[in-house]
């Protein structure tokens, strides 16, 4: 009896460090400075710049930490978060965690190719669907910090996959997303980022 009860009781601590603790309203007034690049509710307005708007929080809050790091890289990046504190890392995944995405859309043709790429892979290139870690909708899972990716512009979805392939951005768990991205063709990721972009 015990044991299980120190089983809930960690459990239940887990999932209260996992879930952040940010202030909506705060995170809404603190990302003021942000809305140049991913607009004032997190849907960016150019593709150069990823949605924000749905993300999970746990996952908003870990590229933020790194950033100010440099674990993860981004020259324009490291200068916005320089002088964020925990709690305005947490304020601003809260907020954004709270609004809604814009949807993408994506041909016939393209979404009954990139169907069967994102739930299937490719055994004969070991490589895995997508689904395994974002979802069959690419919703990601919050706990494990592996973000939604549906709804996000197709091209920054590119960007990102060529960035882990090319060992620019290497800051996925246990280098995951590079060792499957470094197995994708141009054609595999300009399919996929055009599938999962419209994926609701």
């Amino acid at each position: 009896m015990n044991k299980l009860l120190v089983a809930i009781i960690a459990a239940l601590s887990f999932m209260n460090i996992a879930q952040a603790q940010g202030d909506i309203d705060a995170g809404k007034t603190k990302s003021a400075v942000c809305a140049a690049c991913h607009g004032p509710d997190g849907n960016s307005p150019s593709d150069l710049y990823p949605k924000l708007a749905g993300q999970h929080s746990s996952y908003l809050v870990k590229q933020l930490q790194e950033f100010k790091s440099g674990e993860r890289e981004n020259a324009i990046m490291l200068g916005m978060v320089a002088a964020l504190s925990e709690q305005d890392m947490e304020d601003l995944a809260a907020y954004y965690a709270s609004q809604t995405s814009t949807p993408e859309t994506v041909s016939e043709e393209v979404a009954k190719a990139g169907k069967n790429f994102y739930m299937g892979g490719d055994k004969e290139r070991a490589i895995p669907g997508c689904t395994a870690c974002h979802g069959p909708r690419g919703n990601g899972l919050a706990l494990a910090k592996f973000p939604k990716i549906s709804g996000q512009h197709p091209a920054y979805i590119k960007s990102q996959l060529i960035g882990f392939r090319d060992s620019v951005r290497h800051n996925s768990p246990n280098n995951m997303m590079s060792d499957i991205s470094g197995k994708l063709t141009d054609e595999d990721i300009d399919l996929l980022s055009k599938y999962i972009s419209a994926l609701h």
